[in-house]
């Protein structure tokens, strides 16, 4: 048996408990890592709150988890590109919040020596969410990118990765967080009842693009901000963006893309703030500690 962080019936966090569940095994192609570290992330608790509903057959648990890191402790038939032992982060849609895990070779990248556990763990989703929205947004150089929701996980990374690609950052989030905003190279602003004419003071020659990870009236005021709305990227509102004319994340996560931005991450060019750690029986401690809201960078579930 193996141990997972999983549910039968949707509700709050007090739905996830620690299960035994069915060891897997890797088939042909296939390869099995033994977990040693998970992110907590917003499709999670989508998921758990029944918000999204995965495919399941009855009577069988729910097991979160979007990305996750670990050692690869076996290996299927004709499967190439790893071997046992190796160290690796990846991706999936579900079942991360578990100690064994099956993927395919295509789901996963080399971890950096010099990135720990933790950051690997929840590296995955925040990193590529980031990479792929600016990207599709066209951020370059000399440009102004307003980022909302600046200081979480996918945040964090967008910040600096417009500021390796030579754009300017105005990064929007509480002022409890405008330090380490500074830190990561961006100018902070705070929402209030003055932020458009805030963000006008501060990008005079006018803003760019924007990444939206708060939505409501954050992403209003963008509207007005940004003159191409085709320039405007939103993570939270994505019943919206088609009437509005902005855009929303594509599906194209990858272990190529992945691969390149743990390469940034073992040069020293990206860094991810850990905010707490919980091991998998605390899992639903881990998603109280997600929606009492005001995260730096990420929270991650330890599987010892």
């Amino acid at each position: 048996m193996s141990r997972a962080a999983g549910f039968f019936e949707p509700g709050g966090p007090e739905v996830l408990h620690l299960l035994d569940v069915d060891e897997p095994r890797a088939g042909p192609g296939e390869v099995r890592v033994r977990v040693k570290a998970a992110g907590v992330q917003p499709f999670d608790i989508a998921v758990v709150q029944g918000v999204i509903h995965p495919e399941s057959d009855p009577g069988v648990p729910q097991i979160p988890g979007n990305e996750f890191a670990g050692v690869v402790d076996q290996v299927g038939d004709g499967t190439l590109g790893f071997v046992l032992g190796d160290e690796v982060l990846g991706y999936r849609t579900l079942n991360s919040y578990r100690e064994h895990l099956v993927v395919g070779p295509d789901q996963i990248a080399t971890k950096p020596a010099n990135m720990s556990w933790e950051v690997a763990g929840g590296f995955s989703a925040g990193a590529q969410t980031a990479d792929i929205a600016l990207k599709e947004i066209g951020v370059g150089a000399g440009e102004t990118v307003l980022i909302h929701g600046a200081a979480g996980a996918v945040g964090t990374i967008a910040v600096q990765l417009c500021r390796l690609w030579g754009a300017t950052v105005i990064g929007a989030a509480r002022e409890s967080q405008h330090d380490y905003l500074r830190s990561l190279g961006a100018t902070p602003i705070a929402y209030g009842d003055h932020f458009l004419d805030g963000v006008r003071a501060l990008a005079p020659q006018g803003v760019h693009a924007c990444l939206d990870g708060v939505g409501g009236q954050a992403l209003e005021v963008s509207l007005e901000l940004v003159s191409d709305r085709g320039r405007i990227l939103t993570l939270v509102e994505h019943g919206r963006a088609a009437e509005l004319g902005i855009r929303t994340t594509p599906l194209t996560r990858s272990a190529t893309r992945l691969a390149g931005l743990a390469g940034l991450y073992a040069r020293g060019e990206l860094s991810v703030h850990i905010l707490k750690t919980f091991p998998l029986d605390r899992a639903a401690d881990a998603h109280r500690a997600y929606q009492a809201g005001n995260i730096r960078g990420k929270i991650i579930i330890t599987i010892d």
